[in-house]
């Protein structure tokens, strides 16, 4: 059996430039290298064939001739997927193509009801890894559809939906695929080669805006820590690649564990070695020698979900107090060399435009190094949705094309969705100005920082004084939202 995976190639610029930053899908990586070692698989980032995606996958599929093509999608990019399954459908009618990821999982009896059924053969409903092995096994005549678990497949052209299956034992999976097979490359952060690994799946926190329990369920499961070392070997002296993103959704839930992984890390001896995480203030707070370990280890950067400052805007996402815990956490990684990226959310239902300032300005007195900031979206299925729902605030319920975090699809009962829009966009642009390396990003990047400082910042610092002096700031405004809305219209298919 031929397969090929593909991820898709939307892009969002919520942290840094859409450009800056191109890493590779770790789910479809991981999914094709438990697949068989008898069949031939592929994989394809689309991330890194935005400007030409029909040519490509032509010549990709006429070459390869796959039996099998695999599609992972979020919400957001599910429109660009279906266009996809319908370009691969054109190209090779006899290829079967089966979907994945969080929309397909949540998604998938609305999926299997909908005119876009007839361009999709199987539906892939969490962890993809089994179910993926065993469903190129059963196209191959040695396994039956009917018993494989999480597998939605079509009986006389209706989807029946299989039980779901329980959680995946982490320590029988196999590394994920970098090698040759992988058919894109060119992955980078600023001007680095980066690789992504995966050391736990799932979280324990109760945040209500969150899909993630649907795939895992309320659970948190951990690699064994030689998996880990072997992962990072590949990457380290297989790829020659010195950064390297962390996948998990928050990989400090247990810190006895962080600390034994980062003694096995440093014990490894990596020179150079870069490591970016996601994690949560309370156990940044509350664990200083847990970032003392990680900054020996090699972690350089770390995402804070800090999220608002309101702390009854936290009470109703299912947060808590976290505020409090933000600036002891940031404090903590700074004291240590970490850079912070601090993550906020808008759009809670007491949100104005005073409280949207008041944010930006908390994020910027705590002394978060960079903004990861979103307007609060309501995923499918989350209780977050509901409470929305219920109380009228949810403004587009359906395109979910503007499900990425960077468009306003709720309204508050102060502010109308286009008033969110602006402001989320004009507080952060007077708040929060022009952002300015830290000190661990001057030792790690001199080159490209240099570039940044004398050349693009005051070439773009000349160009929005040109704009603001002609449009001003709602004219500026605009020509931003024009440009989000073009980013992802790939108009090879537009036919589609």
């Amino acid at each position: 059996m031929k397969v090929i995976l593909i991820s898709m190639p939307d892009v969002t610029p919520i942290i840094i430039h859409e450009a800056a930053v191109h890493m590779p899908n770790h789910g479809i990586a991981s999914v094709g290298g438990n697949i068989d070692e008898e069949h031939e698989v592929y994989l394809i980032d689309l991330i890194r064939k935005r400007r030409s995606i029909k040519k490509y996958l032509t010549s990709v599929v006429r070459k390869i001739k796959p039996d099998l093509i695999g599609l992972s999608a979020m919400a957001w990019q599910y429109d660009t997927c279906v266009k996809i399954a319908h370009l691969l459908k054109e190209l090779r009618p006899e290829v079967k193509i089966v979907i994945g990821g969080y929309h397909a999982t949540l998604m998938h009896e609305e999926i299997s009801a909908s005119p876009e059924a007839r361009w999709i053969d199987f539906i892939i409903r969490g962890e993809g890894e089994e179910a993926c092995r065993r469903l190129v096994n059963a196209l191959d005549g040695r396994d039956d559809l009917a018993a494989i678990p999480s597998l939605s497949y079509k009986e006389n052209g209706v989807f029946v939906h299989n039980p779901r299956g329980e959680n995946l034992d982490l320590s029988k999976l196999k590394l994920p695929i970098r090698d040759k097979r992988r058919l894109t490359w060119g992955y980078h952060i600023i001007y680095s080669k980066i690789e992504l690994v995966e050391t736990s799946r799932g979280c324990t926190r109760a945040c209500n805006f969150c899909s993630m329990r649907h795939m895992y369920g309320r659970t948190f499961r951990t690699y064994p820590v030689s998996r880990v070392l072997k992962d990072l070997d590949d990457i380290y002296y297989t790829r020659k690649t010195r950064w390297v993103f962390i996948t998990d959704d928050n990989m400090v839930l247990n810190p006895s564990r962080v600390m034994e992984l980062c003694d096995a890390i440093i014990a490894r001896n990596y020179k150079g070695l870069n490591l970016v995480v996601q994690a949560d203030c309370v156990s940044m707070a509350t664990n200083e020698a847990m970032v003392a370990k990680m900054a020996e280890a090699g972690f350089r950067s770390v995402f804070l979900g800090i999220e608002n400052s309101s702390l009854k805007n936290m009470n109703s996402a299912g947060k808590g107090d976290v505020p409090a815990y933000s600036k002891k956490a940031i404090e903590n990684c700074h004291r240590y060399g970490l850079m912070v990226i601090g993550g906020l959310i808008f759009g809670f239902a007491e949100d104005d435009a005073e409280s949207i300032r008041d944010n930006y300005a908390f994020l910027k007195s705590i002394g978060a190094d960079a903004a990861y900031c979103q307007i609060m979206t309501p995923y499918p299925k989350t209780a977050m949705r509901e409470q929305l729902l219920a109380q009228g605030l949810i403004t587009n319920q359906t395109d979910y094309r503007k499900y990425s975090g960077l468009w306003a699809n709720v309204r508050t009962k102060h502010l109308d969705s286009a008033q969110l829009q602006y402001q989320f966009w004009y507080q952060r642009q007077v708040v929060m100005g022009w952002w300015n390396p830290p000190t661990q990003m001057q030792k790690q990047g001199r080159v490209w920082l240099s570039i940044w400082r004398f050349i693009f910042k005051p070439f773009l610092q000349f160009r929005y004084r040109m704009i603001m002096k002609k449009y001003g700031w709602e004219g500026r405004y605009q020509r931003e939202v024009a440009r989000w809305e073009n980013m992802n219209r790939f108009q090879d298919l537009e036919p589609y």
